[in-house]
């Protein structure tokens, strides 16, 4: 990587913009329960995602936020009347992958027909075109950045799967913290990093604001960090999956690990998201206009095939 491009310019104030962004996937699709749950075993779960995509959707009108939704393409196959809603009342929807299965565990043939079917699928659901896309797991990493020539090959615009911090799943520490653009092989692609802070006295970033961070971690952790991204002038970039505020989900017999991942504070985030929302303003990638001001960055992806 280019060095240069890890010291973004830091935008004007008026031009800072909150997005809000869902990944829509029933709990038995995690990454974290993959190992006990196969996915030839998915249709034989009792599906939550309708009713909890539901709620989300009504805390969003609640609160007056708009966000993009990334949809699973299984999802999207069976139910495309949810696809419909979250359109119709005001939100982007973008592409989640079909299978939800790590990138960088894909030839990229694979990863090419998985994205091909799932956006064809959440595009005739939805009515609309498709520009957005987000990796399972945030599995674009530094030994799968072939994925951005495949996204901009099929016709997407931007994505927001590299998340720049060290994590044993996925993680390009090295990568830019701001908003970037790549030119690959096929077009030009915008790439929307998760939102990290740094400490003074560390080298390392510290995720902020989505997921596991905003429902394990104590509130005190989310101001802070949320205060010094925005303080670096960055977007502060929310993201929650929909059943991360379903309690009474069933309950998978998985590893200690996996199920403190999953199920810790269950019942709590709804509530932080809720002040989250309350205090700030938050849109949809595709409103947001954060790719006008986004630099080029050089992230020699081709080198990584």
């Amino acid at each position: 990587m280019d060095a240069k491009t890890n010291a973004l310019p830091r935008p004007a104030p008026q031009r800072q913009t909150n997005i809000l962004s869902v990944d829509v996937e029933d709990y038995f699709h995690v990454e974290a329960l993959a190992g006990v749950v196969s996915r030839d075993q998915w249709s034989s779960y009792a599906s939550r995602v309708e009713s909890s995509t539901h709620r989300l959707l009504d805390l969003f009108d609640e609160t007056g936020a708009r966000g993009t939704f990334f949809i699973l393409g299984w999802v999207a196959e069976r139910y495309p009347a949810l696809v419909r809603e979250i359109v119709t009342r005001g939100h982007e929807p973008a592409c989640h992958s079909y299978w939800h299965r790590l990138v960088y565990a894909l030839t990229p043939e694979a990863f090419r027909e998985d994205t091909k079917r799932s956006k064809g699928l959440i595009e005739d659901a939805a009515g609309t075109a498709v520009f957005g896309y987000r990796a399972p797991s945030y599995s674009i990493t530094a030994k799968s950045l072939w994925a951005l020539d495949v996204l901009a090959e099929s016709g997407f615009t931007y994505d927001s799967s590299i998340f720049p911090i060290r994590h044993d799943v996925y993680g390009m520490p090295d990568a830019p913290r701001g908003p970037f653009r790549v030119q690959t092989r096929c077009g030009e692609i915008t790439e929307y990093p998760l939102t990290t802070f740094r400490l003074p006295w560390a080298r390392q970033n510290m995720p902020v604001g989505g997921g596991g961070y905003l429902r394990i971690l104590p509130v005190w952790y989310t101001r802070f960090g949320v205060a010094r991204a925005l303080g670096d002038g960055l977007p502060l970039i929310v993201y929650v999956h929909p059943w991360e505020i379903d309690a009474t989900q069933p309950r998978i017999a998985a590893s200690l690990k996996s199920r403190l991942r999953h199920y810790t504070n269950l019942n709590r985030t709804e509530g932080r998201l809720r002040a989250l929302l309350r205090e700030r303003a938050f849109t949809s990638f595709r409103d947001g206009g954060l790719a006008a001001s986004a630099p080029y960055a050089n992230l020699s992806f081709e080198a990584t095939r």
